[in-house]
């Protein structure tokens, strides 16, 4: 597959695999457990030093500790939030696309209210009146933010299933008596692949950012330790006035890296998946000019001047 050999996508897959595995095995390579405590009288935070490595809070947590200990929530609910979505995306877009119709009109309308709302305010207000425990249930937490991440995959798949739906193997298996149920399945869904890989990724990006806003904003839980929870308390303390800097610089950094990892599995797959982007940076298709919003065109050569006609000699005059 190409994408495997995308310098970006390489780089991308390294950095998110290292995550991931810190993420996994954190809890358990933690130095202490995210709610041990160093001193329980001290309200002071302290800053980096040999015994704690990202310095505490002023609970006294050890900020390392929670670092590793918070990813392992954050990933998951955020893979989570794309699975869900994903799934979403193809039963509506691609059923929307392949049937037509009123189901069609009906399916598109649907997205687009989907895509009109405001998908953070819309959550605070699901997640709001739920108890904690409930804030802190991964598998909820993920449907929840899937509800507002579906819309977009679904009409990026719709559109490119109107162009496959007349394809010839489809037309061949509706001929051969095929049902609709497994022409989608068998002969449609295959061919969005790629395009299904960047909509999961640009939705686990959106559920990650999404996750950790609704913690910094208080909506989640603070019984449970994640990226976002430490960035709440760390707002909530005026750690940024005070200039405790480790107390909510680590968290954000990890946010940004697991965001920068994706994208540049996004942007490497984008590249092989469209031509416009292959053919410019390979530089393959030679003399195409690309400006953004116009149509590639051949540079033709200047137009040759036609050969003048030679005025006709003047005769003598005797």
């Amino acid at each position: 597959m190409r994408a495997l050999r995308s310098p970006k996508v390489l780089a991308g897959s390294a950095l998110l695999l290292v995550l991931l595995l810190l993420a996994a095995v954190g809890p358990l390579i933690a130095p202490h457990s995210a709610d041990w405590q160093a001193d329980r009288t001290s309200g002071l935070p302290l800053a980096p030093s040999g015994r704690f490595w990202l310095g505490t809070d002023q609970q006294q947590h050890d900020l390392f500790s929670r670092l590793l200990s918070g990813g392992r929530d954050t990933l998951l609910i955020s893979f989570l939030a794309g699975l869900f979505a994903c799934v979403l995306s193809v039963a509506v877009g691609v059923t929307a696309g392949f049937v037509g119709g009123l189901v069609d009109d009906l399916l598109s309308a649907l997205a687009n209210i989907f895509l009109a709302l405001p998908g953070l305010l819309i959550l605070m207000v699901i997640m709001k009146p739920l108890p904690p425990s409930e804030t802190s249930n991964p598998l909820l937490i993920g449907s929840v933010i899937a509800l507002t991440a579906w819309a977009w995959g679904a009409r990026v798949l719709r559109a490119q299933t109107l162009a496959l739906r007349a394809a010839d193997y489809v037309e061949a298996a509706r001929v051969i008596g095929e049902r609709t149920w497994r022409i989608i399945l068998f002969e449609v869904v295959p061919n969005l692949l790629p395009i299904l890989a960047s909509a999961f990724i640009f939705t686990v990006i959106y559920g990650i950012g999404t996750y950790t806003a609704l913690a910094w904003l208080g909506v989640i839980s603070p019984a449970s330790v994640t990226w976002g929870t430490v960035l709440n308390e760390a707002q909530s303390s005026g750690a940024a006035v005070n200039g405790y800097w480790w107390w909510y610089l680590p968290p954000a950094l990890a946010v940004a890296l697991v965001g920068i990892a994706l994208a540049l599995v996004n942007f490497g797959i984008d590249e092989v998946i469209n031509p416009r982007l292959t053919s410019a940076r390979t530089g393959r298709a030679r003399g195409v000019v690309f400006r953004l919003g116009l149509t590639p065109v051949l540079k033709s050569a200047a137009p040759q001047a036609a050969p003048s006609t030679p005025a006709p000699l003047k005769e003598a005059q005797p």
